[in-house]
């Protein structure tokens, strides 16, 4: 399967920050869209980063709860890893385990035009694994 065919069932809507958002407006954000992450874009189209519940917990721990005032650059991670639609979804989640990362931008011709996450490669797994089970029953069953 590809990340694109995962992108046509959820949709290619992708939640974005500026990277002047303050944290406290990013966790507005993150709770209105019931989302643990978001791409941190001057326009929508370009990542500057990507941001997670994660990383407010971090930095808070860290920092204390000046961290809410700042902007969401200041605890943002810059280099993220991103995959393009033709992907297969396995490969990405081998890449999601081996690297401990839960949300993947999707990216064609270096503009952002998706995300998947964790959720979305165990839910097309399970979805694969349905498929083969019925088809095999149906084999049996002749």
């Amino acid at each position: 399967m590809l990340i694109g065919t995962i992108l046509q069932g959820k949709g290619a809507g992708v939640v974005t920050v500026t990277p002047q958002a303050t944290v406290a407006e990013l966790l507005g954000v993150l709770a209105e869209q019931n989302i643990g992450a978001v791409v941190v874009s001057e326009d929508g189209a370009a990542i500057a980063g990507i941001v997670s519940e994660r990383d407010v917990v971090r930095h808070l721990h860290q920092r204390g709860s000046d961290v809410l005032g700042g902007p969401v650059s200041s605890i943002m991670t810059s280099e993220v890893r991103t995959c393009a639609p033709d992907a297969n979804v396995e490969d990405l989640r081998q890449t999601m385990t081996n690297h401990r990362i839960r949300h993947v931008p999707v990216v064609r011709d270096g503009r952002l035009v998706g995300i998947v996450s964790i959720g979305d490669v165990v839910k097309s797994a399970i979805e694969e694994l349905e498929s083969e089970r019925e088809h095999l029953v149906g084999y049996l069953r002749g």
